[in-house]
C-alpha cells in the first residue's frame, strides 16, 4: 500500500505540471485565435505571464517551447517570442461546388477505413479493433526495448532485419512443414512492403500476373503500379478454377501467380490438397513463379496445405506478417524464399530503404512472441472469432445474405447479396450514415463480384451495421419499385 501510494504521489505532480503547461498553451491559442495577438505581435515575457496565469516560469517555458516546435510563434534571440504567419486566423472557405463522390474501385475500402472518424463502424475493413489486440503485451515489449541498448531506438536495422525475430519466423514455418535454411528469411517493413520488393525483383512493365477473382484489393494496386498485367481467374470454394488457371497459363505466359492459400481473403476458403497438386504441376511445367501471402496463418486452427508446404521455396515466395494479430502500427513483414533471392531482396530492401524493418518494432515483436502470453492471445482470438462468425452470420442471414461457404477460422465473411441487390450501392448508402463496408466488386478484377460483400465479423458486435444494411436494403427497394398507374388511381 505504502509503495502505491509513493509512486501515486509520484505521477501526480507529473499531471499537474502537465495540465499548467496545457493551461498556457490553451490561452495562447486564444488569444491568436481570437485577434488578441496577430503575426509579428511579440507575446509577454515569460515572467510577465507566470505571474498572469499563477504558474511557474519555467512552465512557461515549456509551453512556448512546444509552440514554436509547432510552428506557431518563433524566439528572436534578445527580443523575446513572437507570433509567425502560421498563427493567422484563416478567413471562411465557401464551397463553390459539393465534393464528387468517389469512385468505388480497389483503393475505395482502403481510403474509407484508413481515414474514418473514431465512431465509424468499420465492419469492411481488414483488421481487428483495438481492444482485441494485445495490448499489454506490446506495452511490456515496449518497456523492454526502452530497457536495452540505446542503439535499439536510434541507428538503422540490420539488412535482413533482426536475427531473433528471423529464427522465430523459420520455427514458425518449420512447424507448417516447410523445410528451409538459416538464410532463407528476410525481414521487411511490412507485408506490403515484401511484396513490393518482390515486384521491384521480379516484374517489368507489360508483365503478366495471374491473380484469384476475387482477390485481396491491394494485390490489384500494387500489381498496376508496378505496371504488370492483371490476368484473373476464378477462384472456387477449394481454389483457383484449375480449367481456367491452365488456360490463362497456357494464354499469357505470367511471370507469377499471387495468392493466399490458408484462409483466403476475401472468400475465407481454404486450398484442398488435390487443387494444390494440380496448381504445382502447371506451374512446373511454365516458367512462372508463385507468391503466396501467409498474413492469415495464425487465425488457422491447423495449419493449411499450403504451395510453400509442397514445393519447399523451390518456385514458392512466401510473404507474411505480424500486423494482424499484433500490431498494425509496429509493422514488420518477412520473406522466405530460396538463398540467391534472399540475397537479391536484401540488396534491393537496403537499395530502397537502407536497412531492413525498424529494431524497436521487430524487438517489441520479438518480445511479444517470446512471451508465454501469445499463445493464450492467439487462443482468446481463435475463440472470440468463432463466436461472432456464427452469430454474424445468423443474423447477415436474416436480411438474406448468405455467407457462400464457412470458413475454418480467420475474421471475414464473404457473403451473396439478397435478390440480385448491388454491393456497391449499399456500400455507397451506408457511408454516410457512419458505417464503412466492402463491397464485392473491390475485390474483383473483372468487376464480377457486385453481388458479393465481405465483412469482418470483430467489426459486428453491435446492431448498428445491421440497422443500416436493413434500412439501406429497404430505401434500394423502394427506389426500384414500379410507380403504380396513374390511371388506377382513383380521384
Amino acid at each position: 500500500m505504502t509503495k502505491a501510494i509513493q509512486m501515486n504521489e509520484r505521477v501526480q505532480p507529473l499531471q499537474r505540471s502537465a495540465s499548467r503547461t496545457g493551461h498556457v498553451i490553451a490561452d495562447i491559442r486564444g488569444r491568436i485565435g481570437s485577434g488578441r495577438l496577430v503575426p509579428n505581435d511579440r507575446l509577454p515575457s515569460i515572467r510577465r505571464l507566470a505571474v498572469e496565469l499563477s504558474v511557474s516560469p519555467s512552465t512557461v517555458v515549456e509551453a512556448y517551447d512546444r509552440l514554436s516546435a509547432e510552428g506557431l510563434i518563433r524566439p528572436r534571440p534578445g527580443s523575446g517570442f513572437f507570433v509567425t504567419e502560421a498563427g493567422r486566423t484563416p478567413a471562411p472557405l465557401v464551397r463553390i461546388e459539393p465534393p464528387r463522390a468517389t469512385e468505388v474501385d480497389p483503393f475505395w475500402v482502403a481510403r474509407q477505413a484508413l481515414d474514418a472518424d473514431p465512431g465509424t463502424s468499420k465492419p469492411g475493413c481488414g483488421w481487428l479493433p483495438p481492444d482485441w489486440m494485445p495490448t499489454a503485451l506490446l506495452h511490456a515489449g515496449m518497456r523492454n526495448v526502452l530497457r536495452q541498448a540505446t542503439s535499439l531506438t536510434t541507428d538503422y536495422g540490420p539488412s535482413r532485419g533482426s536475427a531473433v525475430l528471423r529464427r522465430f519466423v523459420e520455427t514458425r514455418l518449420r512447424q507448417q512443414s516447410i523445410t528451409l535454411a538459416e538464410d532463407q528469411v528476410l525481414l521487411a517493413g511490412s507485408a506490403t512492403q515484401a511484396l513490393d520488393l518482390v515486384c521491384r525483383l521480379l516484374l517489368r512493365p507489360g508483365d503478366r500476373v495471374i491473380v484469384d477473382d476475387p482477390c485481396y484489393f491491394n494485390f490489384q494496386t500494387l500489381l498496376r503500379a508496378h505496371q504488370a498485367v492483371v490476368v484473373p481467374v476464378p477462384y472456387t470454394e477449394n481454389g483457383p478454377d484449375i480449367a481456367a488457371f491452365e488456360a490463362a497459363v497456357m494464354r499469357e505466359t505470367p511471370r507469377l501467380y499471387l495468392t493466399n492459400s490458408g484462409l483466403h481473403n476475401p472468400t475465407g476458403a481454404t486450398l484442398s490438397p488435390q487443387v494444390a497438386f494440380q496448381l504445382l504441376g502447371i506451374i512446373g511445367r511454365s516458367d512462372m513463379l508463385v507468391v503466396e501471402d501467409d498474413i492469415f496463418s495464425d487465425f488457422e486452427p491447423e495449419p493449411a496445405i499450403t504451395l510453400a508446404t509442397l514445393d519447399g521455396l523451390s518456385r514458392v515466395i512466401r510473404i507474411g506478417s505480424f500486423s494482424k494479430t499484433i500490431s498494425a502500427s509496429l509493422r514488420c513483414g518477412f520473406i522466405a524464399a530460396d538463398p540467391e533471392r534472399i540475397r537479391l531482396l536484401t540488396d534491393l530492401q537496403v537499395a530502397t530503404q537502407f536497412g531492413g524493418p525498424s529494431q524497436v518494432a521487430t524487438e517489441a515483436i520479438s518480445s511479444v512472441l517470446s512471451s508465454g502470453g501469445y499463445r493464450k492471445h492467439l487462443d482468446q482470438l481463435h475463440r472470440r472469432l468463432d463466436t461472432e462468425r456464427r452469430s454474424a452470420a445468423t443474423r447477415l442471414g436474416g436480411l438474406g445474405m448468405e455467407p457462400v461457404l464457412v470458413p475454418r477460422g480467420g475474421p471475414y465473411l464473404w457473403c451473396r447479396m439478397p435478390n440480385g441487390i448491388s454491393s456497391t450501392a449499399i456500400a455507397q448508402a451506408a457511408l454516410p450514415q457512419g458505417v464503412v463496408l466492402a463491397p464485392g466488386n473491390v475485390f474483383s478484377p473483372s468487376l464480377s463480384s457486385d453481388g458479393f460483400m465481405r465483412f469482418n465479423v470483430a467489426h459486428m458486435g453491435d446492431a448498428r451495421p445491421f440497422r443500416v444494411l436493413e434500412r439501406a436494403f429497404e430505401d434500394l427497394r423502394n427506389r426500384s419499385a414500379p410507380n403504380p398507374d396513374p390511371g388506377n388511381v382513383l380521384t
